[in-house]
């Protein structure tokens, strides 16, 4: 019997001795063999009455009391507070993708993992392998995997630090230092294994015979644009970062091949400038212009003006990196509106750049994509030791407008 319901009956029995002590409460055994169960509530004394009222409510309430201090702590308070953290837990993710995830058929379990993380769960799976060496250096107090799901989560959908602390019980801060880490390690360690400029043999013949069969024009091994990454403007003061569509933005230049793969990212340039200064800045063109990328092919050229022609065919090969670039924004939808410091925007931004190649690579399928407003500006400016590059440009151009012509004609 519970003590304190024990003290309780202690304390009754001085109250009634107090209130009736010429009547015994407890009647002796050979007494109690003649009295009938309701004896004591027919005595003319209310004290009996009164005890079993008391006693009652007592022991109902010692009941209870012990119920309560039994019964084992729930997180009601927690998960009322924040009913989306268990679903986002560590023990939730792991269940996912040790238990769950191999119970479904594997359409139906990347399709699942592409919602939530933007890829499939074997391009994950690479894409954890390789980070883990060097998350694990970190002395991250949390899961490598459950670090990169988190990080994928917030590139695939543009969540802000903020409504992550939220889903997953951290702080904002710790978010964005993880995230931070992550997307620093795509940018540097994965990028010189994902994203290569295609000097071998086999890749350039690969490279140029599919331009030339979407285009008809030779020795094309990529197509080269730019694109605008929206920032914050809390980050930034003046117009220099503003685009030619009026958001504050930094430049994002890449180069496609024929598959929509990257083979060269570049994020120097605030918003403001013009694509031909933001060339100038990156080590392609300095690549190119000390001739440290050279292929030996060489083909002649020969004549007459077809200069629409041309243009219709290389705006064909242009077209790869356009789709490209907007396959990229619709795959990693914070490029759409970079909620990062301004100081971590190039390497997020280039970090989305590797894990599309992952996901081109495994032929991932591809996602609605993004569609930026209709160009327009100013034409590039031509500085003056690019003249002869200028000129050499226009006559180049000329001579393989005619050539296409000549060849397209002749059939």
């Amino acid at each position: 019997m519970d003590e304190s319901f024990m003290l309780m009956l202690s304390n009754l029995l001085h109250l009634h001795n107090s209130l009736d002590p010429s009547t015994p409460l407890l009647s002796s055994p050979s007494s109690s063999s003649g009295s009938s169960p309701s004896s004591l509530l027919s005595s003319s004394s209310p004290t009996p009455l009164l005890f079993f009222t008391l006693a009652s409510l007592l022991s109902y309430l010692a009941s209870q009391k012990k119920t309560t201090s039994t019964k084992p702590p729930t997180s009601t308070s927690t998960t009322a507070a924040n009913p989306e953290s268990s679903s986002f837990s560590v023990s939730a993710f792991r269940a996912l993708s040790t238990e769950h995830i191999w119970s479904l058929e594997a359409p139906l379990r990347d399709a699942q993992w592409r919602t939530l993380y933007g890829l499939s769960y074997p391009v994950f799976t690479t894409v954890v392998e390789k980070l883990k060496p060097h998350i694990t250096a970190s002395n991250l107090s949390l899961p490598s995997d459950y670090a990169v799901s988190m990080v994928l989560s917030r590139l695939a959908h543009g969540f802000s630090a903020k409504t992550l602390a939220s889903r997953y019980s951290l702080e904002p801060y710790l978010i964005s230092k993880i995230t931070n880490m992550v997307t620093r390690l795509l940018a540097t360690k994965l990028y010189p294994e994902f994203i290569k400029i295609p000097v071998s043999r086999r890749r350039l013949i690969e490279t140029t015979q599919a331009f030339e069969e979407l285009t008809s024009l030779p020795n094309m091994c990529g197509a080269i644009d730019g694109s605008p990454i929206k920032v914050k403007c809390g980050d930034i003061g003046g117009n220099v970062y503003e685009c030619r569509y009026g958001y504050p933005s930094v430049l994002l230049q890449v180069v496609a091949d024929h598959k929509k793969m990257f083979w060269d990212v570049c994020v120097k340039a605030p918003g403001g400038s013009d694509d031909a200064s933001h060339l100038r800045e990156s080590l392609l063109y300095n690549r190119l212009v000390s001739g440290d990328v050279v292929w030996d092919k060489v083909i002649n050229v020969r004549g007459t003006p077809a200069q629409n022609l041309f243009d219709g065919m290389l705006m064909k090969g242009r077209s790869v990196v356009v789709d490209a670039i907007a396959l990229l924004k619709g795959r990693w939808k914070i490029l759409q509106d970079l909620n990062v410091g301004l100081n971590h925007a190039p390497q997020t931004i280039v970090a989305c750049c590797v894990l599309h190649n992952l996901c081109q690579i495994a032929r991932e399928p591809e996602p609605e994509a993004w569609k930026d407003p209709d160009e327009g500006g100013v034409p590039a400016r031509v500085l003056e030791n690019e003249k002869s590059f200028h000129y050499f440009g226009d006559s180049l151009r000329q001579a393989l407008t005619d050539d296409l012509h000549q060849r397209l004609s002749s059939r």
